[in-house]
């Protein structure tokens, strides 16, 4: 058995008269034929109004006026993907318009999160009447008043959790403050693209591409609104008419001819628009989707894509450091330190959660104030807000939702947070420490055809709540093997009667020991089709492996330590039985296991997930009791057959005459002299002579001392098979035939059935199979 790491979240199996495409669609909340129809055929007509939006005419009205009388507009954003993409839409939606504008996006280290009041007079310097804030400002309710006592008015645009006290805006252009609006997860971009095509009174395609961006980079629900704007953005971004995001493809080493999907957006696109931001300044990136000028772009996408490049290795020095620190009795991880580089703290910690199943805190010490600011990032049982909220006087700012979160506090509050958070954490069970896959449907291999995984792609593009599905499949591999460097990925390869299915687990390798020789495999992943030198064929990315069979490793012969080792990590309750196991012990002194030999009593045994069979046992009845008292779930054997009675074949009769007759006319004799005489004449090896001799003196026939050998007269007629000798080969021989000679397939069977049944009868005890 190998259990799961993750949480498996399996669709219901209603509906199997429908087609897995309607099964997937129904298990989203996609039900009548005019809902499929809406969200397998987008249109941009089926777009929310913009009208819809509160308070847009009011923006718009100032917008155009300002317009109009030259005064000076200023775009305020925010530092991140969402906030870059809503400041370029917003900047070329007012160009358009022949706006006197400029922006301003925030340094994420000296100035952080939203308005800044610090930088206000320099905006009244430059005569600024109007700032319009996108993706930014919900919570700005002190500086909203100070701007409104230097006399500019402010339009908010943003998305953002409302708070309990709105700012004293000019307008507010917010879906969850629209009551008419019922869509209301649109991101930043999305608010700022519909007050775009409002005051544009067109609707904007040329702009769909920066509303893909920066909502697929946000990660808002791409239901809806969202889907839409990114499924025609998509195209519009395929197009290639923006200069600087064709100069940024080519520096992230896209190719020209690649179809964009959401997941370049997500992986390519929006890190590299992040990295500006993380690592320096963001206005870089927001020059970048700004520029017409093709040079400019290509020097601007070459600086962004070295950031980017030290974002990465910044990231994986601070996980590297990380991971030394880690208590593993915390509930919630929260570490700190003040070399960290804060602008990444959040995808350090995003890294963090995945390795090790909890939510993490990554902090950097600011010296100058004695104070550490991060980011958190949680699993989804624990919610990282209302944690955070709980014991908001311990902090000097604090926000985020369920899954992440920023903060700053005073470092005398450490261990107080870090307290709060470990205790709200142990009101979990283990379970909801996993990860979890979702909209998983079960699948028949034969089902996993290209023509298959190209009706899935109608459900794109995928996203927050609308994944990409998960399919579980339950087969026996044909071949289970290890690739890529140092064998970090895990390749298995499935045949049915109609095609051939491979699967491939990016950082799956070390599975590769728990996968035993003919045992299904359930395997859950997403479907793609792979091309490889001009062929295709559907491949499953893995995202987690579990066998529910039982299961035998057999490394008969081999009896060497490297091959237990990978196990010791995998189960709970491990037993190791054999004859010797000191060399064991040695290996095992820092984990909890039972060392037991076979002849330790059976009250000693317990039931265990694994069981090591390091030897060969002197009598099977022991071996027997053992495994019905562990019940092991996973059998490993590693043992050699050291005596070879097997092989060695019980002398037949005339052997035993021979050296009968032997000792009749030579006795009394040394052994030392007259044995090797006996193997000359016969041609035997010592180990023959030797056992007829000890059934001789099992049964009295011959007497030995100071290694000279005697002749008893007159001894009872005796049957050969009386001698203990002689019962021991016949054992031996029988255990080694069954443990060690059988077939694999033999011998699965064999564990099984013992493993299986409990056996109170010992008369019905056979050793054959």
């Amino acid at each position: 058995m190998l259990k799961s790491k993750k949480k498996w979240n399996i669709n219901a199996s209603n509906h199997q008269d429908l087609s897995i495409l309607d099964r997937i669609l129904i298990n989203r909340g996609i039900v009548s034929d005019d809902e499929k129809d809406r969200f397998l055929h987008p249109e941009l007509q089926h777009l929310t109004p913009s009208a819809n939006l509160a308070q847009i005419d009011q923006a718009k009205n100032r917008i155009v006026q300002a317009i109009e009388s030259g005064e000076e507009i200023l775009i305020y954003g925010d530092y991140d993907a969402d906030g870059i993409s809503s400041t370029a839409l917003m900047m070329h939606t007012l160009i358009e318009l022949g706006a006197q504008c400029n922006y301003y996006i925030p340094n994420r280290f000296t100035e952080g999160y939203g308005l800044n009041a610090d930088v206000f007079p320099t905006f009244k310097e430059k005569n600024i009447g109007l700032i319009i804030t996108v993706d930014t400002g919900i919570a700005n309710v002190e500086e909203a008043n100070k701007l409104k006592e230097l006399g500019i008015d402010l339009i908010i645009t943003d998305h953002h959790e409302v708070q309990d006290q709105l700012p004293d805006a000019y307008a507010i252009i917010h879906p969850k403050l629209s009551e008419n609006y019922a869509f209301k997860e649109l991101a930043g971009v999305g608010v700022a693209f519909q007050l775009a095509h409002y005051i544009l009174e067109e609707f904007p395609v040329h702009l769909l591409a920066f509303a893909a961006i920066g909502t697929v980079a946000d990660m808002v629900p791409l239901q809806e609104d969202n889907r839409i704007l990114v499924y025609y953005g998509l195209k519009a971004l395929n197009a290639n008419d923006h200069i600087g995001l064709e100069a940024l493809k080519q520096a992230a080493g896209i190719k020209s001819d690649k179809y964009l999907t959401e997941r370049d957006i997500g992986f390519m696109i929006g890190p590299r628009l992040n990295a500006a931001g993380r690592i320096t300044d963001a206005s870089i990136a927001v020059e970048l989707l700004l520029t017409m000028d093709i040079s400019q772009a290509n020097d601007i996408a070459e600086e962004i894509e070295q950031l980017n490049a030290k974002r990465q290795q910044i990231v994986k020095d601070i996980v590297k450091d990380a991971e030394k620190m880690v208590n593993p009795e915390d509930d919630v991880i929260m570490l700190y330190d003040e070399n960290w580089h804060e602008g990444v703290l959040g995808i350090a910690a995003s890294r963090l959660v995945k390795q090790y199943d909890r939510p993490v805190v990554m902090l950097t010490y600011k010296k100058e104030t004695d104070e550490l600011k991060g980011s958190a990032r949680s699993i989804p049982a624990f919610h990282m807000f209302h944690a955070g909220m709980n014991v908001k006087h311990l902090f000097t700012t604090f926000g985020g939702h369920s899954q992440a979160a920023g903060m700053t506090f005073p470092f005398n509050n450490l261990t107080s947070i870090h307290d709060a958070f470990n205790k709200a954490a142990r009101d979990l069970n283990p379970e909801d420490f996993k990860q979890e896959i979702n909209h998983i449907e079960r699948l028949h291999l034969e089902d996993a055809t290209e023509s298959f995984v190209q009706d899935l792609e109608k459900l794109a593009p995928f996203g927050m709540a609308n994944e990409q599905p998960n399919f579980l499949v339950e087969a026996i591999p044909n071949t289970v093997r290890q690739i890529g460097q140092q064998n970090k990925h895990l390749k298995m390869s499935f045949n049915t009667e109609t095609n051939t299915v491979e699967a491939i687990g990016f950082q799956f390798g070390n599975h590769y020991y728990f996968l035993s020789e003919g045992v299904p495999v359930q395997l859950v992943g997403k479907l793609e089709i792979n091309e490889w030198n001009g062929n295709t064929s559907v491949q499953i990315i893995t995202e987690d492996i579990a066998v529910e069979a039982f299961q035998l490793f057999d490394y008969r012969s081999k009896h060497q330590d490297k091959y237990f080792i990978p196990y010791l990590e995998q189960y709970n309750q491990q037993t190791f039985v054999g004859n010797d196991l000191n060399h064991i012990k040695r290996l095992t002194t820092d984990r909890q296991v039972d060392l037991l030999a076979f002849d330790r009593e059976i009250e000693a045994f317990h039931k265990t997930d694994i069981l090591y069979i390091c030897d060969l046992p002197r009598e099977l009845d022991q071996l027997e009791e053992i495994l019905q008292q562990t019940k092991p779930e996973v059998i490993h054997i590693s043992y050699n057959a050291t005596e070879d009675a097997f092989l060695q074949s019980i002398p037949d009769r005339n052997a035993f005459k021979w050296v009968y007759q032997y000792i009749v006319n030579h006795a009394p004799f040394e052994l030392k002299t007259e044995l090797p005489k006996m193997m000359r004449a016969n041609g035997w090896r010592k180990d023959k002579p030797i056992f007829i001799l000890k059934v001789f003196f099992d049964l009295a026939f011959i007497h030995v001392k100071d290694n000279v050998v005697y002749l008893n007269k007159n001894v009872e007629k005796q049957e050969l098979s009386q001698s203990a000798t002689y019962q021991k080969r016949i054992e031996q021989s029988n255990i080694e035939q069954l443990l060690y000679y059988s077939t694999y397939e033999e011998l699965k069977e064999w564990f099984q059935e013992k493993t299986a049944t409990l056996d109170n009868s010992k008369e019905e005890v056979t050793h054959e199979l």
